[in-house]
């Protein structure tokens, strides 16, 4: 008799609006019912019976707002187990093949990650070619986004655009490696030269999301 093997679930394994639920919470951090439905443009009904169901599978869970009379309000996030449905990048392993490398030849881990910041590099200015400023940080925000970072960016009101990654792909290595949160930005600085970009939120400090300020060089 042959064994079933189960496969753990990913986002695609959702029907899409349960989908959409997982990732706007993933983005924002915290939301109510009516502002996913309103955000999702589903019925604040049809939100409450997903958010059950995802509470039920251990994905997401909720805290009670007490904002003036009347019954308090939940405000919905994900759980723990719920950051396995998001790429990490098979941070495990690779932390093992870079200390295995550390043991050997520190140097090389420096070596290693400026590899990677250059092919990175190589095939952004590729895709970036040929586009204005705006129209190439939406194009980082894309290729980020493919990355595994779950990136978006907004133009703001004084002509700055932020990008903000709001899941980290290889977040166990940044931990353990200072190189890759350097080298990220650094990717950043080189696929737009043009660009002033400095990183405003950190996930390492602590914080919900990377984020960076992304404005022409005077």
């Amino acid at each position: 008799m042959t064994a079933v093997v189960e496969q753990a679930p990913t986002l695609a394994t959702f029907p899409a609006s349960r989908r959409e639920i997982l990732q706007a919470l993933k983005k924002r951090g915290e939301m109510g019912a009516e502002e996913l439905a309103a955000q999702l443009g589903l019925t604040t009904s049809g939100v409450r019976q997903h958010l059950a169901g995802l509470t039920a599978d251990g994905l997401v869970d909720h805290r009670s707002v007490r904002e003036g009379p009347g019954r308090p309000r939940h405000c919905y996030h994900l759980t723990t187990a719920a950051d396995s449905l998001f790429p990490r990048a098979y941070s495990d392993l690779t932390n093992e093949l870079l200390g295995y490398a550390a043991a050997e030849e520190p140097a090389l881990i420096e070596r290693v990650f400026e590899k990677r910041r250059q092919r990175r590099v190589e095939g952004a200015r590729q895709r970036l070619a040929g586009l204005d400023f705006a129209g190439k940080v939406a194009e980082l925000a894309g290729i980020l986004d493919e990355d595994g970072y779950l990136a978006d960016f907004e133009a703001l009101p004084d002509g700055t655009f932020r990008v903000t990654e709001h899941n980290c792909a290889i977040l166990g290595v940044a931990r353990r490696y200072g190189q890759a949160c350097s080298s990220e930005i650094e990717f950043l600085r080189d696929a737009v030269p043009e660009a002033s970009i400095e990183r405003v939120s950190h996930m390492i400090a602590g914080q919900h999301a990377c984020a960076y300020e992304i404005k022409p060089k005077r």
